[in-house]
């Protein structure tokens, strides 16, 4: 398990990379292997994204993974990975607040020192959470971090626009409630349009995370707009997993072997988890 002043030293050095005009880049793990493979590539971190990490479970996205099976497969990235790592907790597998608080005294055991904890709203009434819920469940989440002495960056993610619940103004009103409720970052997945994206850096008090993907400007862009957080999201889960369905079609259908052209080699990967084991 890693020590109090361990997990206090890697927050601090996470917080740190967010700079405004400079992002922190971010293509998501899904698991150790590829949380191994893009810390080799070369990245100051590791974020989880919740969506690819409950497929590699079997389970659908959308707050259907219980928590103890989410935060053992981040223990287990921190335990491959060097790098300080954030995990995506979707709206925090918790009922209310205090298992909120629950969840991120577990994202610390398991080695974490960052979340991203979204507004989503799944299986009630409309789309997001009111805003007064959302923030009581950030600010235990920043309570109980701070109770255990370790700066835990919350991000806020904000789903007005991946949602269609929000514009700008709403996205912004959430954003300050967030912040007043203890969030350090915000993330507003859905919004890459080069003006949206200049709104939202210049109304938020607070270093702004974005979603990219194929279509999406690219991080030079929106570092000039003021972005400090670039997010891939399940983007190169989804790519990955696309690889295998064109692999297994083709075997199937032609019996051939192009679509497993460009892999990484056996001892290539194998080399890379080995290491530290």
């Amino acid at each position: 398990m890693t020590n109090q002043n361990t997990l206090r030293d890697r927050a601090l050095a996470f917080r740190a990379l967010h700079v405004p005009g400079r992002p922190l880049i971010l293509p998501n793990a899904w698991d150790a292997a590829s949380a191994r493979i893009v810390e080799d590539a070369g990245v100051s971190a590791v974020a989880t994204t919740s969506a690819g990490l409950a497929w590699a479970l079997g389970v659908a996205d959308g707050d259907r993974l219980d928590r103890e099976r989410a935060l053992e497969a981040v223990a287990r990235i921190t335990a491959t990975v060097a790098v300080p790592v954030s995990a995506d907790i979707e709206s925090g597998f918790a009922k209310d607040a205090a298992e909120v608080a629950d969840t991120v005294r577990a994202v610390l055991a398991a080695g974490a020192v960052g979340v991203n904890i979204e507004d989503a709203l799944y299986g009630g009434e409309g789309a997001l959470r009111p805003v007064a819920e959302q923030a009581e469940r950030i600010a235990a989440a920043r309570e109980a971090a701070d109770a255990e002495g370790v700066p835990l960056f919350v991000n806020a993610r904000i789903d007005t626009f991946l949602r269609d619940a929000g514009g700008v103004d709403a996205t912004l009103e959430r954003a300050a409630a967030f912040r007043a409720a203890g969030a350090d970052g915000i993330f507003v997945p859905g919004a890459v349009e080069p003006g949206t994206v200049k709104e939202l850096a210049d109304g938020i008090d607070a270093p702004l995370n974005v979603l990219v993907g194929p279509g999406a400007p690219p991080v030079a862009e929106l570092a000039a707009l003021g972005v400090a957080r670039v997010s891939a999201g399940s983007s190169v889960a989804l790519a990955a997993y696309a690889v295998v369905r064109r692999a297994a079609r083709e075997l199937l259908d032609t019996g051939t072997y192009g679509a497993q052209t460009g892999g990484l080699g056996y001892g290539e990967l194998n080399s890379l988890l080995a290491r530290g084991n």
